[in-house]
């Protein structure tokens, strides 16, 4: 049987030329030459720091330590109580070795070792849970930092010119918050938003990345000499890993579809709780959720055609009919993620503002926003439109990032709740309703949506709903149909008021004609059911 890694490297040492005890003053513990020994005592992984000219010894337990890297040849070595109330540093050293080449080796030989630590290591790790494990399905989040550790997925991102050009405008654009300060970067990917922090002059930029793009950002980082430096890339969850000193500045890119999916929110605003100080800024720092009734026969038509699969009573010997229901149902429980026209847009929309500075956690699992609209045309209402945009509130300029439909599309598109029944509705009604959101462990959230017309015309006061419609989302489970909006004429007259349309308003879900109607309504219509 092969020796384990850690059996080969028991006996390697590394000179240092200098271990300074952080607890103590300087004059109490003055910085002498040391060596660096890493061992497995009892079952517990162990780094010794010992002095030269001393008999004390600092010793960690590697389950429970971490290094943060001040400069090529300079490090702080520390490790936390692991209390269940609070965690905080029980002892730290500052560590500088004599080349580039020994402190490298050095790191190698930390990260291996704490590896195996971590897997197999101290029982008051492998007892411990981390918030984020307690609140997160396993599987959710293997897939997500497997996603988010490929490189094509963030050159998706980065590609994204919109999302990145508007990140380097809002820190170039704010010098002033940037420079001489201490910044954490939450969910740095490539560690992209951390080298604009120290273009922008940061003192020194800690990008936290849990998936293995942690790597890939080293990487890119120390091919970029100016900023190495004065970046540390830290692989583990802002709920887990600790950090040397508070920060100015949080920044990250937490948003997804939604605004809320993925819940990342909720990692930026428990890094904002942990590591920034109390006069610290957040980029982003508010975001709003945007919503507008919708008219879409296209979609709505698509939606249901897919369904009629089912509909087959002779399917190679087969009655396909039981399951029409329930595939009809599953189509309409996938929101629509695409860019669209926002002349589909039957009403102004309204927004719901969400507060980075301010959100609690708790905060998130459980969003309910009311919603009220007044219809500016006669037409059948199939859903409920929604985009997000956030603001970088800089001192000296502020910023807005958004995705709203007929602003330049992002990876973030649109997204579109669509009913099975729509409503009708005349010019100058009012729409009312409910967009209920539930985060579930998935890392997403199940929306709840509804949406009532109330009495229009004379006596509406004395009247209350005349129509009103339902729909269970799951935003983990989109349709990503993804399509850009037909391109407008170089010159045209005001669109007139779409009028109701005839076959598509006597469409009935549960009729036996159904699959007649629908499979003839796209050709019928072609030319007039677009806003």
């Amino acid at each position: 049987m092969d020796a384990s890694p850690l059996k080969k490297l028991e006996q390697l040492e590394f000179s240092l030329d200098s271990v300074t005890d952080l607890s103590s003053s300087p004059s109490a513990s003055p910085s002498s030459p040391a060596v660096a020994t890493f061992s497995c005592v009892d079952g517990v992984t162990e780094l010794r720091f010992l002095q030269s000219d001393s008999t004390h010894c600092f010793t960690f337990d590697l389950a429970s330590a971490q290094l943060f890297k001040l400069g090529t040849v300079q490090f702080i070595c520390v490790s936390d109580d692991n209390s269940e109330e609070e965690r905080s540093f029980s002892k730290g050293v500052n560590i500088k070795f004599g080349s580039e080449k020994d402190s490298k080796e050095f790191c190698d030989s930390f990260e291996e070792w704490r590896k195996d630590a971590l897997v197999h290591g101290s029982s008051t790790v492998s007892a411990s849970k981390s918030k984020f494990d307690d609140k997160i399905e396993a599987s959710s989040a293997k897939m997500y930092f497997h996603y988010y550790g490929q490189l094509l997925h963030q050159q998706n991102m980065l590609q994204d010119y919109v999302r990145t050009g508007t990140y380097y405008a809002a820190v170039m654009e704010n010098r002033s918050d940037f420079a001489g300060r201490v910044v954490v970067d939450v969910g740095a990917g490539s560690g992209i938003l951390s080298m604009f922090a120290a273009q922008a002059g940061a003192k020194h930029v800690y990008a936290v990345e849990a998936s293995e793009m942690a790597e890939y950002a080293r990487k890119l980082i120390a091919g970029n000499p100016l900023f190495a430096d004065r970046i540390t890339v830290i692989k583990g969850k802002v709920e887990d890993i600790e950090l040397p000193e508070k920060a100015d500045i949080l920044i990250s890119e937490p948003m997804g579809t939604l605004l809320v999916n993925e819940r990342m929110l909720e990692s930026y605003v428990i890094a904002r709780d942990r590591f920034m100080s109390p006069n610290g800024k957040m980029f982003p720092t508010v975001g709003r959720i945007h919503m507008a009734p919708f008219s879409d026969e296209f979609l709505f038509i698509e939606m249901a055609n897919k369904a009629l699969f089912w509909q087959q009573q002779n399917y190679y010997g087969v009655d396909l009919t039981p399951l029409f229901g329930s595939a009809h149902q599953g189509y309409f429980s996938q929101p629509v993620v695409d860019a669209f026209d926002p002349r589909l847009l039957v009403a102004p929309p309204t927004f719901h503002t969400i507060d980075f500075t301010q959100m609690k956690e708790e905060d998130f699992y459980e969003i309910d926003i009311p919603l009220k609209f007044t219809s500016s045309v006669c037409t059948r209402v199939h859903g409920l439109a929604c985009w997000f945009d956030v603001l970088f509130d800089g001192s000296t300029v502020q910023r807005w990032l958004t995705t709203a439909p007929g602003a330049p599309t992002t990876h973030w598109y649109q997204i579109r709740c669509v009913l099975a029944q729509p409503i009708y509705v005349m010019a100058g009604q009012e729409i009312t309703g409910r967009l209920h959101l539930v985060a579930h462990s998935a890392q997403s959230y199940t929306i709840d949506l509804t949406l009532s017309a109330k009495m229009w015309g004379p006596g509406a006061s004395q009247g209350g709903i005349l129509q009103s419609s339902t729909g269970k989302f799951d935003l983990k489970e989109p349709y990503y149909r993804m399509s850009q909006p037909q391109a407008y004429p170089a010159a045209q007259e005001p669109p007139l008021p779409p009028q109701p349309q005839l076959n598509p308003q006597d469409i009935q879900i549960q009729s036996d004609d159904f699959e007649e109607e629908l499979l003839q309504e796209p050709a019928q219509n072609a030319s007039t059911t677009q806003l």
